[in-house]
């Protein structure tokens, strides 16, 4: 089991960052 936690203040592009990862490794997002 992998988790990833992604820190950053509001507008930093985690959102971003994490779809880009859901659609590379096909990871689940919740």
């Amino acid at each position: 089991m992998l988790n990833l936690v992604l820190f950053g203040p509001p507008g930093a592009g985690k959102g971003t960052q994490s779809e880009k990862l859901i659609n590379k490794y096909q990871l689940v997002h919740i």
